[in-house]
């Protein structure tokens, strides 16, 4: 008990950083989850970080620092490996819809066994490959945290997105020649520079947009 008091003030001064206001419900969600997110992880390797708290800034925090830029009511999270960013987001948006897809078994069991546990009706779990999904809709947007470049992420995930919708994509480094490589395809409608409570690496999130 101890440990989880320390936690929630880890990560309540980390939300509270980054200028979010969460209920004391969703704070108890996000507990939850990166509880349940190191047990799993001994067996089922989730992620390379193994202390909970650094999981607190290098997954939550990290997560939580894009809550801020995301618009639209139905996206998708791709590759998103235990759940990140997408349970943390769907923890914050209550009122958005939110698709989790992966290929590894493993992790969306994870996943579906998270959504179970704290309600979470607005998740969505897809285990298959992304260029093989066919959603009945398309979504308002795609997002992703370091999961390829953005040349495989724009071209394995155009079929997902409305005409209208946005990329937001998670990046370290701001990544120049990436960007380049989509140039002709894809338009950067916005670099926000990311300051992760606890983190000194750089932090950004793209919105990329289609070339009409």
């Amino acid at each position: 008990m101890a440990n989880r008091e320390q936690h929630r003030r880890q990560l309540c001064a980390g939300i509270q950083s980054l200028g979010l206001d969460l209920s004391d419900a969703q704070i108890d969600h996000l507990l939850d989850y990166i509880a349940e997110f190191a047990k799993w992880n001994r067996a089922y390797n989730l992620s390379a970080v193994r202390n909970i708290d650094d999981m607190i800034v290098r997954h939550l925090l990290d997560s939580l620092a894009v809550v801020p830029h995301i618009s639209g009511q139905r996206l998708i999270d791709v590759g998103t490996g235990g759940g990140l960013p997408g349970i943390p987001l769907a923890i914050c948006y209550p009122d958005k819809q939110f698709t989790l897809l992966d290929s590894n078994g493993k992790k969306t069991r994870f996943i579906f066994h998270v959504k179970t546990r704290l309600s979470l009706g607005n998740v969505t779990v897809e285990n298959c490959r992304v260029e093989t999904l066919q959603p009945a809709e398309k979504f308002d947007g795609v997002i992703s945290r370091a999961f390829a470049s953005l040349a495989d992420m724009t071209g394995w995930c155009q079929h997902l997105v409305a005409d209208d919708g946005l990329f937001f994509a998670m990046k370290g480094q701001f990544p120049e020649a990436e960007l380049a490589a989509i140039a002709g395809h894809y338009h950067l409608r916005q670099r926000i520079d990311l300051q992760v409570p606890g983190e000194a690496g750089e932090r950004h999130l793209l919105l990329l947009e289609r070339v009409v």
